[in-house]
């Protein structure tokens, strides 16, 4: 007997009900992913700033203490997200990223520079921010 004679009118799936489907296993994100998520978190006032101290070398720190007390990507009431994040790697063990990231209707640009050191971990070097408001859509 086959199973599509068993199945609902307009049902396709394999799945018999009050079962749950297999899940793809999620791919853990890339180094400049995990950085965006983490600087957000911290330029949003979800995070101290102080969470990203192993995280960065140079001036990175400065920079995001001088960023974060203004909270420059939280304000409105509303939790950012980061909505893309892509990058270019001009030299090995250098990766240059950039992210936009929303807030209701305001998009604000992200761009950071990450090293790679001797111990192959990677560490925010440089971190930026830019943005605009968007026009209401009608």
């Amino acid at each position: 007997m086959s199973t599509d004679r068993t199945r609902p009118a307009g049902r396709r799936d394999r799945t018999r009900p009050g079962t749950v489907p297999a899940q793809r296993p999620r791919r853990p994100l890339r180094p400049h992913q995990w950085f965006a998520e983490r600087l957000l978190a911290v330029l949003s006032g979800q995070r101290p700033v102080h969470w990203m101290l192993g995280h960065t070398i140079g001036e990175a720190y400065d920079q995001l203490a001088e960023l974060a007390p203004d909270t420059p990507l939280g304000p409105g009431g509303r939790r950012p997200v980061v909505r893309a994040c892509h990058c270019t790697q001009p030299a090995s063990g250098v990766v240059e990223a950039f992210a936009s990231i929303a807030t209701g209707d305001r998009v604000s640009a992200m761009a950071f520079r990450l090293e790679q050191g001797a111990d192959l971990r990677w560490r925010c070097a440089a971190v930026d921010l830019g943005g605009e408001r968007l026009p209401a859509y009608r």
